[in-house]
């Protein structure tokens, strides 16, 4: 008896190398709800990925040795289960397969034997999922500009327009993009998270835009693009501002019409996301230089979102969150005092993605050895460069920097009763913000720029 899968469909990438093991799968699959693509074939690859169906890989034994295989990678980031189409006797190989690849198909496999080891497959993938918790990055906001972030993002959550995040690298966009998904009605539906600088060059549509079945080589079955992978829940894009104008343009045209065309197909598809996108780069600079569309930017700047800077939540809310880094990475000992004063005290360029780094060196070094030793850790935080404050401020703006202040304490950090007060737009308070140095922790003095 067939094992019972709770998802009514799945994905099956095929790398069949010099076998025909994809049209075999094909004809094994008939009557399932399941796409099989070829991944070694044609000029999309990687195929995008559809979060919210499961997926299995079915691999070649013939494709190992060619050093034009290039899919162990992707692979390993999808963390896709793999099923070898091998001879039993190579599959004892430990040159050939890595202990964690031991599901094994005989080359002239059966449609049951497919069927069967799928299914197994895919029922041991829904329950890792059941029991994984969310092991997202943990968030931590007690400094007054995260909790005039939190409040805004609770304010817009349940609203359709789009949003654009600003914030430098690493200080946690795609997770504010995440919260305001989880805080919407629709946060029951599909969250797809796209990095635009990473599209490769020529595949924006079929990534974006999805296929029909035949519509290059190696697209054995029909694909959803993110687009449509994305309807009814968030696309989230990433450094938007790295996207080409040619690109901008197929983006603009979608977020106006609602429908997409996939390549290969004439039919047009309704679709219907939430759109979040986010960027490191000033994009009205970008527009005054024509390198990115104005009308899109209009499209996107909706609702404007700013990330404070780790440098601008200030020393004592670093410390809290290098803590809640340790405990999810398993450490339960209370750091030392000695270790969170110089985690406070230390600058960090690349934000909490590098204060993450930090934490789990710390980690290891903790684990390793049972304890904090200082010697190893003191490492750690030398090799981050110096302790020395950023420039001093000019005369002029140490003016500007305390009539800000004045106002932003007044309004309890309200930035856009703030702006307000100031006479200025809350974009300009912001750029006004990151200049003077002003955050949680840098509210009292110049020297507290740490």
């Amino acid at each position: 008896m067939t094992q019972k899968f709770s998802h009514d469909a799945f994905d099956v990438y095929v790398w069949e190398g010099a076998t025909d093991i994809a049209a075999r799968a094909e004809r094994c699959l008939v009557g399932l709800d399941a796409t099989l693509m070829r991944a070694d074939a044609g000029t999309a690859f990687p195929p995008p990925r559809d979060p919210g169906r499961p997926a299995v890989a079915l691999v070649s034994v013939s494709v190992m040795g060619d050093q034009r295989f290039s899919g162990y990678d992707w692979l390993s980031a999808q963390a896709l289960p793999v099923i070898w189409v091998a001879a039993e006797a190579r599959g004892r190989d430990p040159r050939y397969f890595p202990p964690a690849y031991s599901h094994i198909l005989p080359p002239a496999f059966t449609a049951a034997e497919l069927r069967k080891l799928l299914f197994e497959l895919l029922g041991e993938l829904e329950r890792f999922e059941r029991a994984q918790p969310r092991r997202n990055q943990p968030l931590v906001a007690e400094s007054a500009p995260m909790r005039a972030l939190l409040a805004e993002v609770d304010m817009y959550a349940n609203c359709r327009s789009s949003v654009l995040v600003h914030g430098e690298t690493g200080v946690g966009k795609e997770r504010v993009a995440r919260l305001l998904h989880e805080r919407a009605d629709w946060a029951g539906g599909p969250f797809v998270a796209v990095n635009c600088g990473a599209i490769p060059e020529g595949l924006f549509e079929a990534h974006f835009f999805g296929h029909a079945k035949g519509a290059f080589t190696g697209a054995v079955g029909a694909h959803k693009g993110y687009f449509e992978q994305a309807s009814g829940g968030t696309l989230f894009l990433d450094e938007i501002g790295d996207l080409p104008a040619y690109q901008q343009v197929k983006l603009l045209r979608v977020l106006e019409q609602g429908v997409v065309t996939r390549l290969g197909s004439a039919a047009e598809v309704p679709v219907d996301f939430r759109l979040v996108a986010a960027t490191n780069k000033d994009l009205r600079t970008l527009v005054a230089r024509g390198d990115f569309r104005a009308d899109l930017y209009y499209r996107l700047a909706v609702i404007e979102l700013r990330i404070p800077s780790l440098e601008e939540r200030g020393g004592e809310e670093k410390a809290l969150i290098f803590r809640a880094l340790l405990d999810r990475l398993g450490v339960r000992d209370d750091p030392p005092q000695w270790l969170l004063r110089r985690v406070a005290a230390t600058r960090y360029d690349g934000n909490v993605r590098e204060l993450s780094n930090v934490a789990e060196r710390v980690a290891v070094i903790q684990r390793q050895l049972g304890g904090w030793d200082a010697d190893r850790i003191g490492r750690i935080f030398e090799r981050l460069g110096p302790l020395t404050p950023p420039p001093a401020l000019t005369e002029a703006e140490r003016a500007e920097r305390e009539r800000v202040l004045a106002a932003l304490q007044a309004n309890e950090w309200r930035r856009q009763d703030t702006a307000s007060a100031l006479g200025i737009s809350r974009k300009v308070l912001w750029e006004k913000m990151r200049k003077l140095r002003l955050g949680e922790g840098q509210a009292e003095t110049e020297d507290a720029a740490f």
